[in-house]
């Protein structure tokens, strides 16, 4: 073994951003990709199998998927900035007390979320007005995700320490072992066991659980960095408040933003059952079409952190310029493919027998990815700002997104139906963009003060 493969860290705060920025994102891109891989193959089993109610049923609890499962993610990405500014700063002492103390708080978040949010399964359900033909298969769907938040938790947080390490590679690679996995156990639950909607769910959460344990046995055989002393193990409250202070901010901001697409979903719930179908195909084909998006925003967190953590000022507008280029230019082409094939695509979960459900997929993939490039700008700026350390600005970006969800499912789709629903998205990305761009120059001029003084 080399000591590239024994110490895979990275540090990004030397040499061409484009370059290192592309290095850096394109295994995040290829493990998004093959994550949401395995949710469209679970998505077309259950639609081609289970049917279209079935379908719907997992598509009705999309948002309140995002809400829970949202935060967990949004939390753990909050906990690897510390991680990744110790690392910019040449501190591995701190660095491995911020670990340690985040895998404490990790514990605790799934505990006490896994409790509440079962318990509450039925009654979430019922005031996001799920249509009685699918609530049965929405109720045993969420329920086994939610049962298996610790495990989301687990795999989100060591892969996010990885990350903040500067090695993109190894969680990819466990997220495609992981996704093959995933398939085979699809075709096993629901082909051979017939355990339906509940046999998707399990492989998506048995799958997951193989990638954090993967995660852990890396870390433990090939990162050295972290090799803890026993003093550096102990729970240490500054060390939590710290974390807290940039993990909470994050995950409140994937729920705030979640709580406008529960209210949007609850509005899509009473358009009928064809409506959810329809636009639960088309997220499903949406969200593999925005991995890059999400790809470039956790790079641009790492990057903020590690060149705060150096005091590189300077290098992080350069990283962010580079970014904007490459969102941009994959927002066109990502609208072309959608305008001309959106169709086909969303066939896939349907086959061609149910032609006005399709037809609406694709009305809702072309209005969605015309407006791909403030989604760009979303990720980009707010996972930046994020990285620098200023989270509570995600709070604040992630109101705007909800308030323009609230009021287009409000306003606008009472009015105008499904094809209103399909605005929704758009108009938060706008909002979020008319907050960030603003509060990013703001905090960039206070931090270049601040480094200045100190």
């Amino acid at each position: 073994m080399n000591s590239a493969t024994r110490n895979p860290v990275r540090d990004m705060t030397a040499g061409k951003p484009m370059g290192l920025i592309l290095g850096f994102s394109l295994p995040l891109l290829m493990g998004n990709l093959f994550q949401q891989f395995y949710t469209l193959i679970d998505t077309m089993i259950v639609g081609r199998f289970l049917g279209k109610y079935a379908l719907a049923g997992v598509g009705s609890t999309g948002s309140i998927n995002f809400l829970i499962i949202g935060f967990c993610m949004g939390i753990c990405s909050g906990f690897s900035i510390p991680v990744a500014q110790r690392f910019g700063a040449g501190d591995h002492v701190s660095l491995r007390r911020f670990v340690a103390n985040s895998l404490y708080l990790g514990g605790a978040v799934a505990a006490i979320l896994t409790v509440t949010v079962c318990l509450l399964c039925d009654n979430i359900l019922q005031v996001m007005n799920t249509p009685s033909d699918v609530k049965n298969y929405a109720y045993s769907y969420i329920m086994v995700i939610f049962i298996g938040i610790p495990v989301t938790i687990f795999y989100n947080l060591l892969a996010g320490i990885i990350r903040a390490l500067g090695d993109s590679k190894h969680p990819v690679i466990f997220l495609v072992v992981s996704s093959f996995i995933n398939i085979g156990l699809d075709l096993v639950f629901i082909l051979i066991f017939r355990m339906g909607v509940v046999g998707a769910a399990l492989a998506t959460v048995i799958s997951q659980g193989i990638s954090a344990l993967c995660c852990l046995v890396f870390i433990r055989r090939s990162m050295p960095i972290l090799r803890f002393m026993e003093k550096e193990l102990s729970p240490d409250v500054h060390y939590m408040k710290t974390l807290l202070a940039m993990g909470l901010p994050m995950g409140l901001q994937y729920s705030i933003t979640a709580v406008g697409a529960v209210v949007l979903q609850t509005a899509v719930n009473g358009l009928g059952s064809d409506s959810v179908a329809a636009i639960t195909s088309a997220q499903r084909v949406s969200m593999f079409f925005c991995c890059p998006f999400d790809a470039l925003g956790v790079t641009m967190s790492t990057w903020g952190g590690q060149h705060v953590g150096a005091k590189k000022l300077d290098r992080i507008g350069e990283g962010m310029r580079d970014c904007i280029i490459l969102g941009a230019v994959y927002s066109v082409a990502a609208f072309a493919i959608l305008f001309f094939f959106g169709d086909v695509l969303s066939s896939l979960f349907l086959g061609n027998g149910e032609p006005a459900i399709i037809a609406a997929s694709h009305r809702f993939l072309i209005i969605n990815s015309l407006f791909y490039i403030p989604l760009a700008l979303v990720n980009i700026v707010r996972f930046l700002i994020q990285g620098i350390g200023f989270p509570t600005f995600a709070i604040l970006a992630g109101v705007c997104e909800m308030i323009a969800r609230m009021a287009v499912a409000i306003l606008v789709v009472p009015a105008a139906g499904f094809t209103g629903a399909c605005f929704a998205n758009p108009f938060a990305w706008i909002a979020a963009d008319m907050f960030l761009i603003p509060a990013y120059r703001y905090e960039m001029k206070r931090l270049h003060r601040f480094m200045k003084d100190s």
